[in-house]
């Protein structure tokens, strides 16, 4: 504090110790005009040490409460939690919450429920993730096991960066663990550095992931940063990871390829989930649609965008399956029987039509299908026919309703 601020903090101080009111005096002077005032000695020296006490006193307790204030409101770390949204938190060295800040559209969707995080100011730091981290379960950010969170921490002070990293790494997988999410958690320390914060700034991004981000542009420095700003956690990791050889097409772009493949773009009824596996061969991303006729799985190039496999024209192929079935009818699951299988007399609807269903479904021919195995088999008292084939470098495995054709279960990953 400088000698001059000093000298109008002591000023003021001493002011309203002892005000000057000559006015004041003067007024109730001449309202008693006519009255007999008695005079009284004035010890002087007194009352100027006591006023001057007084003062430094008074200057004391400011400086002293200012200190206090500006220490509980100064920033000492800044956590950011980045999964696709993106979600900022500065904090005092008592690590309680000074303002929470939403940096993305998503990122507003998850903190809607907190006041667009108003509702954390004050909050202790791991009650603040905690929340924070049970809504991007509930929305749904963290379920897949390919999905991944971020924590960073920056923080000048080396020793409480690396403290606070572990303390939120363990509220964070508590919260995951209780979800049965099954998201990988990637944690990193950061100190201060102006070029990445601008970066952040200008792409609506955290400073953690822009750390992210130029990560992989080191790998790769043809790539381009805001571009790249745009892609999830979990894209950014599995692209490091493959060597970050291009640019990949991103989630909607992934969503966008299925759904005109299989015809359902038009349908606001079609809903899309997508994971993407970057880090394998052929990068890809695992689309799967949700219909009105049951859930299908597309996979889709990373860097082409073309659909390696899946159900082509959806609408045409369901209402082949079923001439009764329309774009715009749901189908209702075939009902769980509690019943034993029937016996061998009933409904079948046999080997050919079981093989049929799966192969229209993964939109393969028969002649690229190999390695076929179809077995009958009782699930839960259910016949259903367990059919497995291979198509160039896809495995496929259904379980079909032996009586209705219904597909129960699907799935198609790589051949290793």
């Amino acid at each position: 504090m400088t000698n001059e601020k000093m000298e109008q903090r002591l000023a003021a101080a001493l002011e309203k110790t002892a005000p000057d009111d000559v006015n004041g005096v003067l007024s109730r002077c001449e309202d008693r005009k006519g009255t007999v005032i008695p005079m009284t000695t004035k010890k002087t020296a007194n009352r100027k040490w006591t006023s001057l006490i007084a003062a430094c006193l008074a200057v004391m307790l400011l400086g002293g409460g200012g200190v206090f204030y500006q220490r509980a409101n100064a920033v000492a770390s800044v956590v950011s939690l980045d999964v696709n949204p993106s979600i900022e938190l500065k904090v005092n060295r008592s690590e309680k919450v000074l303002v929470c800040t939403p940096l993305n559209e998503d990122a507003k969707a998850i903190l809607a429920d907190m006041s667009n995080g108003a509702d954390l100011k004050g909050a202790k730091l791991d009650v603040a993730v905690n929340a924070i981290v049970g809504s991007l379960v509930r929305n749904g950010y963290l379920d897949s096991i390919s999905s991944a969170i971020m924590i960073s921490v920056e923080d000048k002070d080396t020793a409480r960066a690396e403290k606070l990293q572990r303390e939120l790494t363990s509220t964070v997988d508590g919260v995951l663990q209780t979800s049965e999410a099954k998201a990988a958690v990637l944690t990193q320390t950061l100190t201060q550095d102006a070029g990445r914060e601008q970066q952040a700034r200008e792409n609506n991004i955290s400073t953690g992931k822009a750390a992210l981000v130029n990560h992989v542009l080191a790998l790769n420095s043809a790539l381009k940063f805001d571009a790249l700003a745009k892609l999830s956690v979990e894209e950014l990791k599995d692209l490091a990871e493959a060597g970050a050889s291009a640019m990949p097409i991103g989630k909607a772009a992934a969503a966008y390829a299925a759904e005109q493949y299989a015809g359902t773009a038009a349908l606001d009824s079609v809903t899309a989930e997508v994971d993407s596996e970057l880090d394998e061969f052929p990068a890809h991303y695992e689309v799967e649609l949700h219909t009105a006729w049951g859930e299908f799985e597309y996979l889709v190039d990373a860097y082409t965008g073309k659909v390696i496999s899946g159900q082509k024209d959806l609408p045409s192929t369901v209402s082949a399956w079923n001439d009764t079935v329309k774009p715009s009818q749901p189908v209702s699951p075939p009902a769980q029987s509690s019943q034993p299988a029937q016996p061998s007399g009933s409904a079948d609807i046999g080997h050919a039509k079981a093989k049929s269903i799966a192969l229209n479904h993964a939109g393969v021919s028969e002649n690229e299908a190999y390695d076929m195995d179809i077995e009958l088999d009782d699930e839960d008292g259910i016949l259903v026919y367990e059919v497995e084939f291979k198509s160039g470098n896809m495995e496929y495995d259904y379980e079909i309703n032996a009586a209705t054709g219904a597909i129960l279960k699907h799935a198609s990953e790589l051949d290793d």
